[in-house]
């Protein structure tokens, strides 16, 4: 599908890492009108945008007046995407501000929008500037979370410009879900763990899963696609953070347990995709352990870890919505049916593992069951798609449907 698309592009130093969010919409087959404001274009100038859209770029609404760009460009738009959106670009937007030509765009536009904040962690921390992310979350309108990293000078801290690649993938999922598709999540917290633990037997050795993350960072990118605030409890993956995430990275299953138990308080929704280890040695070799002499093994004596998603159902608020996951060889249903009640959870997504099945795949096939019993069949699609289905079986629950 071609769509219309506004790349809004704000007065920060990030002004650069757009040129590559506007390549990935291009090459995507997407037709995208670059809108700078005016700061914006003493970083990166109109002749870069012209080129690499192949459209005009103005920054007024003085330029081709005729057209009158200021209402039609966000009339028509399928989506529009601001990346960096500065301070001024937020506060602006929240209140209706409407001094250039993106500001216009932004009060015309009714399709989704999704705004990519950057700057520096105190003022992404100020008070006028949480009030007006919040305001923006209310009509709906996208505003991800910044990533934590390098931002200008020797600064570090939470205030940098997600990775465009991440960006896209954010706006992608708006774009696919249209315009009649509201911020459904918007104002609710929810956390997601991905991936498998690792316990360690050794300086060099762990008993771990294969586990890639996959699934579970494709829940947090939905989640963060359908306005929510999202906390990504992440252990051992090789996967990119996904833009509008707050990342907790873990590694073993009590570092997981810990992380998840405290996140949880403040959530809306726990979403439980990591494979957490059922095992960990009784004990931790401080030094390699070395083969002997005659080549025996060593005998090994395995601990059971917690059951972290149990823990949750166990102390849940109400109006909490749990969901829990259960990899399973054989007998997937009973198997899966006997642990949603066990854990006490709202829904358990159901995949059948083994070789070439479900980990480390782009795509995924699910049953999941609900605790009132019944039973929905997802089959083969994008794990993103398949994060998305299950959102929507979340959200009844959520608004009180269920």
């Amino acid at each position: 599908m071609t769509a219309e698309i506004v790349l809004g592009v704000g007065g920060g130093i990030a002004a650069y890492k757009a040129c590559e969010l506007l390549r990935l919409f291009t090459e995507s087959g997407h037709r995208v009108r670059v809108v700078p404001t005016a700061s914006a274009l003493r970083f990166v100038g109109a002749p870069t945008w012209a080129a690499l859209s192949g459209q005009p770029v103005a920054d007024d609404v003085w330029s081709d007046a005729h057209e009158v760009p200021h209402v039609r460009l966000g009339r028509h738009a399928d989506l529009v995407v601001v990346a960096p959106a500065t301070a001024d670009l937020l506060a602006k937007a929240a209140h209706g501000l409407a001094d250039d030509l993106l500001t216009n765009t932004l009060l015309t536009a009714r399709c989704p929008v999704v705004l990519a904040p950057a700057m520096h962690t105190e003022m992404w921390e100020h008070p006028a500037t949480v009030a007006n992310v919040a305001t923006l979350r209310s009509r709906g309108v996208r505003v991800i979370e910044p990533a934590v990293g390098r931002l200008t000078g020797a600064d570090t801290g939470k205030g940098r410009l997600p990775d465009p690649a991440e960006i896209f993938a954010v706006a992608r999922r708006a774009l696919l879900r249209g315009a009649d598709a509201p911020a459904d999540l918007a104002g609710r917290h929810v956390v997601v763990t991905a991936g498998g633990t690792r316990e360690p037997l050794d300086p060099v050795r762990f008993l771990g899963n294969r586990s890639s993350g996959k699934q579970g960072y494709a829940f947090a990118r939905a989640a963060v696609a359908r306005g929510a605030r999202v906390t990504l409890i992440s252990a051992n993956v090789a996967l990119a953070d996904p833009a509008g995430a707050d990342l907790v990275r873990v590694g073993t299953t009590e570092e997981l347990r810990k992380a998840t138990l405290d996140a949880a308080d403040r959530a809306d929704v726990v979403v439980m995709a990591a494979a957490p280890a059922d095992f960990r040695p009784a004990s931790y070799a401080t030094g390699k352990i070395k083969k002997s002499e005659g080549g025996d093994a060593p005998v090994l004596e395995l601990v059971t870890n917690p059951d972290i998603a149990a823990e949750l159902g166990a102390r849940r608020r109400p109006g909490q919505v749990l969901v829990v996951f259960a990899a399973e060889t054989g007998d997937a249903v009973a198997n899966g049916r006997a642990k949603l009640a066990r854990k006490r959870a709202d829904l358990i997504v159901i995949n059948e593992v083994g070789v070439d099945k479900v980990f480390g795949a782009d795509t995924n096939a699910a049953t999941v069951i609900d605790s009132g019993g019944a039973v929905h069949e997802l089959p083969e699609r994008g794990k993103e798609e398949l994060a998305d289905a299950v959102w929507d079986l979340v959200l009844p629950r959520l608004t009180g449907q269920s």
